[in-house]
């Protein structure tokens, strides 16, 4: 069995109180909370929620915008980003995802400055407190405006100049599960990662593409998770499907087919003892085709509402 959790961001429409009702019934044991969500009820109420439930948190969305495209000072974003940290805190949670910020009017090369001291400064805050920052490079097609870390390899250098578990990558395999540049990463990335984020797609990333429920796209997320687990990784494994496909199959279908799909990954998973693709392991079997087809054959891109990336 590996780390699963669900995401607030795939039931906007639920209060906290019910998502982790559901979650806990459907037998999950960590959840992804949303700030503003969070805010909401307060961060140590919050806390007492999800641990009545019998749950834990995952990991905290997000903080970041450290280049000011969203209109904040530099400053105010290293505030709110130090204020998420105590949150975190409070909720027990390891792991604070965080976005860049997209270049805005800044050149790249400066753009890259403000991420490493806004790091710099906010790692060792977060150290005493207990947090892994994690930054998720994004797509550069699948979430214009929310980060100009658009390269893997570049993000994992990033990451790997400060000492673990301090700063670590948030790997969202919606964007990147179909690239080339990630089967030679992946056992940089099983070290690397601190939360991998999953969901599907038909066709490239895009701003009006689903994050379909695993199994409902074309990628190959069940053999990705197997070896980034077979090669270390233990990190959480949030499914954090949005959009039409998760409307139509309603929040609490969603998450009862994701229970269904992460079991039935987990049970392949132990019988493949041998090592990762391109270590001499066969491939797993495809990814998992959930048990409502009719469901996903009846889902199409569409624009997706949510956090960041």
């Amino acid at each position: 069995m590996f780390d699963v959790a669900v995401s607030e961001l795939t039931s906007p429409r639920w209060d906290l109180q019910d998502e982790v009702e559901r979650a806990a019934a459907r037998g999950f044991d960590a959840i992804s909370l949303w700030r503003p969500k969070v805010s909401d009820v307060g961060a140590a109420a919050a806390a007492t929620l999800v641990a009545m439930a019998g749950l834990r948190v995952s990991s905290l969305q997000w903080a970041g915008g450290f280049t000011g495209a969203d209109g904040r000072s530099f400053a105010e974003s290293i505030d709110d980003a130090v204020e998420a940290i105590a949150t975190a805190a409070t909720l027990a949670a390891p792991v604070l995802i965080l976005h860049s910020g997209c270049r805005g009017g800044h050149t790249r090369s400066h753009a890259a400055r403000l991420l490493v001291q806004a790091l710099e400064t906010l790692a060792p805050i977060a150290g005493r407190a207990g947090v892994t920052l994690a930054l998720k490079p994004t797509h550069p097609a699948g979430a214009v405006g929310c980060s100009f870390l658009a390269d893997l390899a570049e993000a994992v250098d990033l990451v790997d100049r400060f000492p673990a578990p301090a700063v670590r990558l948030a790997l969202d395999l919606w964007h990147f599960g179909d690239t080339p540049e990630l089967l030679p990463l992946v056992p940089r990335l099983a070290e690397a990662a601190a939360v991998v984020h999953v969901a599907d797609r038909c066709g490239p990333p895009s701003t009006a593409a689903d994050r379909m429920p695993a199994g409902h796209g074309i990628l190959p997320l069940e053999r990705i998770v197997g070896d980034l687990i077979a090669l270390g990784y233990r990190g959480a494994v949030e499914f954090d499907p949005v959009g039409e496909a998760v409307e139509i199959l309603g929040y609490d279908g969603v998450w009862q087919e994701t229970r269904l799909v992460a079991d039935t990954w987990s049970d392949r998973l132990a019988l493949v003892r041998s090592g990762p693709v391109g270590a001499g392991r066969r491939p797993l079997a495809g990814h998992f085709r959930a048990a409502a087809a009719t469901g996903s054959r009846r889902s199409h891109a569409s624009s997706h509402t949510g956090s960041a990336g």
